[in-house]
């Protein structure tokens, strides 16, 4: 099962790591499991998301146009997009 990380900024780690639940929901519902936050290490506002999942194809689809639900929690959280995806080869 392939590993993805999905990199992005966020407005306020702190409020963004309190989303923990919400994302594990959200990075599951569209096929992702095993999910772990990421922080850099330097302080800055930069996240890293890891998750494997069985169809990277839809999962990388589902993350470039988020179902509304998920936008929401998205915009709640802080996300600041772009978004990036890499993919375990």
């Amino acid at each position: 099962m392939p590993k993805v990380i999905i990199t992005h900024d966020v407005a306020d780690v702190d409020i963004w790591l309190k989303g923990k639940t919400d994302r594990v929901e959200s990075v599951s519902a569209m096929g992702g499991s095993d999910v772990v936050d990421h922080v850099a290490q330097d302080g800055s506002n930069k996240i890293a998301i890891s998750a494997h999942t069985d169809d990277v194809d839809a999962l990388v689809a589902a993350m470039a146009s988020p179902p509304p639900e998920v936008l929401a929690r998205m915009q709640e959280h802080g996300v600041i997009p772009p978004l990036t995806v890499y993919v375990e080869q």
